[in-house]
C-alpha cells in the first residue's frame, strides 16, 4: 500500500466518529436546554394534553437518552424525519433551501480568490512600502469590522442610495440542469438570469467574503514572504534563472497552507451564515439552522449539523488530498 492510499485511509477512519461526535454534542446540548419539548411543538401552554403525549410517542421523548439519539439519527440518514413545528421532512427541507447557500458560497468563494491571493502576493513583493501598508490595514480592517454593520452599510448605498442591486425574491429560471440558478444561467449561457443572480446575491456574497479575504491576505503575504526567504530563491538568483521559475517555485511552496486554508473557508461558507442570510433575507442553510433554534425544533437543527458536518469534513478531506499531493511528506 503506498504511502498516499494509507494516508486517505486514516483520514477516512475519522470521517465517521468526527461526524457522530459533532451530531451527539448538538442533540446533547438541545435536549438538556430546560422545557418540555412535546409541549413547545403541540403549541405551547394551550396544548392538547393528548397531543403532547402523541408526540412522546411518535419522538420516543420517554425513552432513555441514548435510544433518543439513535433513533433520531436512524430516521434522519433514512430520511423518514419529519420536524414536529413544520411538519415537514428535514432532508427536504435542507435540500429546498441548498441551492441558496451554494450561490452564496460560490460567489463569496470567488471574491476571496480573486481579492484575498491577489493583495496578498501584491503585498509581499511590495514590503515594508506604502501599498504593503494599505493592503496590511485594509486587511485588519476586514478581519475586525462587524459583518451585520458592512451589510447594513452596504443596503443603504447599493440599494437605498443607488438602487444597484434588488433584495426582493431569489431569481429562478424556467429550467432546471443542477437546480443551482447561478450555474445552470451560465450553461445556458442565459445573461438575463445571470445578471439577476448577480443583482441578488453579489452585495450578501461580498459581505460574507469579507472577513476572509483580509486573513487570506494576509496567510498569502506572510507565506510568500517566508517562501521567498529559502535558500532555493538565492541559488536560483545566482543561477540567472528567469523570475517566472522562482515565482513558480515560491507560489508553489507557499500554497500549502493557503489551500489548506482556503478549503475550510469555503467549507465554513458552505455551512450557510445566518447573520448574512437574515439580514438579506436569503432563506438559505444558515436561516434554517437559525430558525430552527429559535423554534427549539432540534430535529432540523440536528438534521441541519448533520448536512454541514457532511459537507466540512468532505471538504476537509479533499483539502487533505491536495495537501498530500502537493507536500509529500504529509503521507508519511
Amino acid at each position: 500500500m503506498s504511502n498516499l492510499t494509507r494516508f486517505l485511509v486514516r483520514r477516512l477512519l475519522t470521517f465517521i466518529p468526527t461526524l457522530v461526535g459533532v451530531t451527539f454534542v448538538t442533540f446533547l446540548i438541545a435536549t438538556v436546554v430546560p422545557g418540555n419539548p412535546a409541549k413547545l411543538w403541540a403549541g405551547g401552554e394551550k396544548a392538547s394534553p393528548e397531543v403532547v403525549e402523541q408526540i412522546v410517542r411518535e419522538y420516543r421523548l420517554d425513552r432513555p437518552f441514548w435510544e433518543q439519539y439513535f433513533f433520531f439519527m436512524y430516521k434522519l440518514l433514512t430520511n423518514t424525519m419529519i420536524s414536529p413545528v413544520t411538519s415537514n421532512y428535514v432532508w427536504d427541507m435542507i435540500v429546498e433551501r441548498l441551492p441558496v447557500t451554494i450561490q452564496l458560497t460560490l460567489l463569496a468563494f470567488v471574491f476571496i480568490i480573486l481579492l484575498g491571493i491577489p493583495l496578498g502576493i501584491i503585498s509581499a513583493l511590495t514590503r515594508d512600502t506604502i501599498i504593503d501598508a494599505v493592503i496590511r490595514i485594509m486587511a485588519l480592517v476586514g478581519i475586525s469590522i462587524p459583518i451585520f454593520w458592512l451589510a447594513y452599510l452596504l443596503i443603504f448605498v447599493f440599494y437605498t442610495k443607488y438602487r444597484l442591486i434588488t433584495l426582493a425574491g431569489t431569481p429562478e429560471p424556467p429550467y432546471s440542469i443542477t437546480g443551482i440558478p447561478l450555474i445552470d444561467s451560465i450553461i445556458m449561457l442565459d445573461a438575463a438570469t445571470f445578471e439577476d443572480v448577480l443583482r441578488r446575491y453579489t452585495i450578501p456574497a461580498f459581505t460574507l467574503a469579507y472577513p476572509s479575504i483580509g486573513f487570506v491576505a494576509r496567510l498569502v503575504r506572510n507565506s510568500f514572504l517566508d517562501a521567498m526567504s529559502g535558500d532555493y530563491v538565492e541559488f536560483m538568483d545566482a543561477r540567472g534563472l528567469p523570475s517566472t521559475w522562482k515565482y513558480r517555485h515560491i507560489l508553489r511552496n507557499s500554497s500549502i497552507p493557503i489551500v489548506t486554508v482556503l478549503g475550510l473557508i469555503f467549507g465554513g461558507l458552505l455551512t450557510g451564515a445566518p447573520i448574512t442570510e437574515t439580514i438579506f433575507g436569503l432563506p438559505g442553510l444558515g436561516k434554517f439552522l437559525l430558525d430552527s433554534i429559535n423554534n427549539y425544533d432540534y430535529l432540523s437543527l440536528m438534521g441541519g449539523v448533520l448536512f454541514v458536518g457532511i459537507i466540512y469534513l468532505t471538504v476537509n478531506l479533499l483539502v487533505d488530498i491536495t495537501y498530500a499531493i502537493i507536500d509529500p511528506r504529509v503521507r508519511y
